[in-house]
């Protein structure tokens, strides 16, 4: 990755001197379907690019983004300049420019199979071959020469020639089209990372929008071999839905003409908002049964990209530091969305539930940062796209509402447009109207929530008198930086049903370490307090002593589903931070999970349940709480409603967690159908669910697996077939995931991901212990040598996190300390992996105390 990075430095001092008119992209992508693969280099593909700028200091000099193998030309206003003297392999040096400038570049860039830039995917179902472009933060440049940086936007005209009998879309709608060629309109001025370009023999299919005299074309495409599992009508039922909504709220219609959505394979985000041309990750398209839960995660996903179009496309962040500033939003928009407009009207139990638990890991990391991050390069950009940037800043965002009122909230996101349209911005730009709409000081709020880090916690201590009745509630505070919360504080209480139920509850202004609440002194003693009912804020929630021991009792009697869903979340908190012994999470869960009713939360317990028991149980305990959860995981497979999505859920869980031969024999009972158990259809993707525990045991061998393979001969089964072949009980199995992943760049990026998810096997901490030392001999060549993608995943995917030792943390700290002028991006990677690891040590200390 050296000299393909980018400072914000250079791109302030660009962005000062240029100002870009248009770019035309030229690209012939007929060579995707060669035969024969290049024998000295990558398959590559002609990218000719034009572009019209301007320079406020003529004479000046800057310099173009572009990455490829080989330029062919570089004509700067005529003059032709000689590539091998201003090309550096991934900029193009342009000296003495003039007021008006046109640069044309011709190029052979590279295929990708890495997931950036050019994706070119070969279906093993049919030889097919499909193409898509991603590239935030900075690959366009891998694609077509450009000024790779979001305050530089510009129109753009693609024109693309490719193999016959080929579709191909863009963010314009096609325009023309000569034999092989298509042009594509015009789009409005967007940044380099929002263009795309869609290629091959996708399964299309559209409709249409329509309100008033809007009307946007429909797309939604994915490869010929998903077609037959494609629920389009589900995807266009919910795009509508999120256009209804949008345009009423926002008050700005949607400026980008037509909205195609593709599925497309071996994507390394859930979806990228490409204007007129959204992106997604082709798991979206279900082959087999899943839950609802499921379908919810995917509307939720297309509502975050459409919410997009105007909070990162029409109105863009000038450089990383605010990406908050469109993916804080989206993440917020699309709970919303959910809940305003479509069926998934829990959709706020699933954010407090899975969202913010991805935020509160990050924000506990020695790299946490504000959410208005300081972003010095490209490398900062790519992992700052973590929870915190998401979860935590849509967390605020909904503490903003609560903070201004949703009325004036939403007249502020309208006013931002309006002011904003195809431009870029800051946070002052955000935080003035908010100021002008709600009357509210948005400096104080902003230095508190947006511009510090760290997570507080809310702890209830209550005071009764002897007659039962609350004399005091007060809320505690703690954590570095004390902030103002909007919240809600409620009291819970046993009903003669049995069911805890809510009896009162205020709201109140938190600030400072201690604050008393009080409205709620006179009620009767509570059996369980609630601070953050309702999830108004953003912190982690504590309970005083009486209120624990109710939720031991009666966690699975909480009514309400947010509630509970707060409840469990709380306690997982605890556990996480060694407060709470991961033996006592794993008995509220063998206690309750069987009586939650909603399948979100129920797999993100069985998630949390498995990872209590592989990272924070006593390893002395760790065998017996694996053998006690697949024993509960079976018997209530064998309760839940036949055919219901509970008991699907239970299935995997069992499967995920089999722990006896008898439960692998049941395993292969079911596979084999020889076992059934009434409702439970075992279909592909559940096959594959109960081979991989199988392989990783030893109660399959490859054959069997290559069986499975002939039958599920697709780009799915390939990459399961790839996990489970690495999770087999092998040293040799082993060196050769190793070596397929560290030693080689033949693998595409799901297949990387594939092999290091199928070798880190929880039961196999012995045939791992060996990876430890050359772990770290090989970081640095594989940040150096790799793509930034491909070394995000080996580097977080290889940590020996397994070997949970002292002598694993001490490798770490020898490697941090002999390695301090690594990449900084590098170094994040490793000292995130070893503060899990250091987390999971004091959590099982907590455990082996409380053993």
């Amino acid at each position: 990755m050296p000299g393909e990075n980018l400072s914000r430095d250079e791109a302030r001092e660009r962005a000062e001197l240029l100002s870009v008119d248009g770019y035309e992209v030229v690209l012939d992508l007929r060579s995707a379907v060669d035969e024969a693969e290049p024998a000295d280099g990558p398959r590559t593909f002609r990218s000719v690019t034009t572009v019209r700028f301007r320079a406020a200091a003529p004479g000046a000099a800057t310099f173009a983004d572009l990455i490829a193998p080989s330029v062919n030309s570089v004509t700067l206003n005529g003059h032709e300049l000689d590539p091998a003297a201003v090309f550096d392999g991934a900029r193009i040096a342009l000296d003495g420019l003039a007021a008006e400038n046109v640069l044309v570049v011709d190029a052979n860039c590279a295929f990708s199979r890495t997931g950036e830039g050019m994706h070119r995917f070969v279906d093993p179902e049919d030889g097919e071959v499909y193409l898509y472009t991603q590239y935030e933060p900075a690959d366009a440049r891998r694609v077509y020469a450009n000024f790779e940086q979001p305050d530089l936007k510009a129109p753009y005209r693609f024109e693309v020639t490719a193999p016959e009998g080929w579709q191909v879309w863009s963010n314009g709608a096609e325009e023309s089209r000569e034999g092989d060629t298509r042009r594509f309109a015009e789009t409005a001025p967007i940044s380099t990372y929002i263009t795309c370009v869609v290629a091959g023999p996708y399964h299309y299919v559209t409709d249409t929008y329509t309100r008033g005299d809007l009307t946007i074309p429909l797309g939604a495409m994915c490869r010929k071999g998903l077609a037959k599992h494609f629920d389009a009508d589900d995807v266009f039922l919910v795009t509508k839905q999120g256009f209804d909504l949008f345009h009423e709220i926002f008050d700005y219609p949607y400026p980008f003409g037509k909205y195609d959505q593709a599925f497309v394979p071996e994507y390394n985000l859930g979806a990228m908002e490409n204007p007129g041309m959204v992106t997604f990750r082709e798991e979206y398209i279900f082959r087999g049964k899943v839950t609802q839960a499921s379908y919810e995660r995917r509307a939720n996903v297309i509502l975050h990209e459409m919410a997009h179009m105007w909070f990162g496309d029409l109105v863009t962040m000038k450089w990383w530091d605010d990406l908050w500033l469109k993916e804080s939003f989206a993440d917020f928009m699309g709970s919303f969305g959910l809940v305003e407009a479509t069926r998934f009207d829990q959709a706020w139990v699933t954010f407090a539930n899975s969202r913010k638990a991805w935020a509160y890991r990050a924000d506990q990391l020695p790299s946490t940062h504000p959410i208005t991050a300081d972003i010095r390069d490209l490398e900062d950009a790519k992992l700052n796209f973590d929870g915190i940037t998401y979860a935590k800043g849509a967390a605020v965002l909904k503490q903003l509402v609560a903070y201004v009122g949703r009325d004036a909230f939403l007249e502020g996101a309208r006013r931002y447009f309006k002011a904003n349209a195809y431009g870029n911005t800051t946070l002052d730009d955000l935080l003035s109207v908010l100021a002008e709409v709600s009357g509210r000081d948005m400096a104080e709020w902003s230095r508190a929530w947006l511009q510090t880090a760290g997570v507080n916690a809310l702890t209830p201590v209550v005071t009764c008198d002897a007659g039962g009745r609350v004399t005091e509630l007060a809320v505690l505070q703690d954590g570095d930086e004390l902030r103002p919360h909007r919240v809600a504080v409620g009291l819970y209480r046993l009903d003669a049903d049995g069911a805890l139920v809510r009896y009162a509850r205020a709201e109140a202004d938190v600030a400072g370490a201690r604050t008393v609440v009080g409205e709620l002194a006179g009620q009767e003693r509570p059996a369980l307090v609630l601070v953050n009912d309702d999830d108004l804020t953003y912190c982690k929630i504590r309970f005083d002593a009486d209120s624990l021991a109710t939720l031991r009792s009666h966690l699975g009697s909480v009514a309400d589903p947010l509630t509970r869903a707060l409840c469990w979340s709380a306690l997982w908190n605890l556990t996480r931070d060694a407060l709470m012994p991961a033996r006592d999470f794993v008995s509220l869960v063998l206690a309750h999970a069987g009586r939650e009713t909603d399948v979100g939360v129920l797999q993100m317990l069985h998630s949390q349940a498995l990872s209590a028991v592989t990272h924070y149980a006593d390893p002395q305990w760790r065998e017996q709480g694996g053998r006690v959860l697949a024993a509960c995981a079976l018997q209530e497979l064998r309760f839940a409603e036949p055919g219901s999505e509970h008991q699907l859920t239970w299935a995997r869980f069992f499967a995920a967690g089999a722990a006896t031969e008898g439960d692998f024999q049941l395993l292969l009972g079911l596979l084999e159908g020889s076992a059934r158990i009434d409702g439970l259809e075992v279909d592909q993707e559940l096959r594959w669910d109960f081979l991989l525990p199988l392989a990783a045991h030893g109660a399959v061998d490859e054959s069997v697996l290559a069986a499975e393979l002939t039958r599920d001969d697709t780009a799915s089964g390939k990459r399961h077939q790839v996990r489970c072949l690495a999770a087999r009980p092998s040293a040799a199995v082993k060196d050769q995931a190793w070596a397929a992943v560290v030693e080689s760049d033949a693998l595409s990026n799901a297949l990387v991901e594939a092999t290091i998810s199928g070798m880190q096997q929880p039961s196999q901490r012995g045939l791992l212990a060996g990876f430890v030392a050359p772990y770290f001999a090989v970081l640095e060549r594989v940040w150096a040598d790799r793509s930034i993608q491909i070394g995000i995943d080996v580097v977080r995917g290889l940590y020996p996190s397994l070997q949970g030792s002292q002598e694993t943390l001490d490798a770490t700290d020898a490697w941090l300390a002999e390695h301090a002028d690594v990449a900084p991006a590098l170094r994040r990677l490793v000292v995130e992996s070893r503060d899990d690891l250091a987390r999971a040590l004091r959590a099982q200390a907590c455990d082996t105390a409380a053993g």
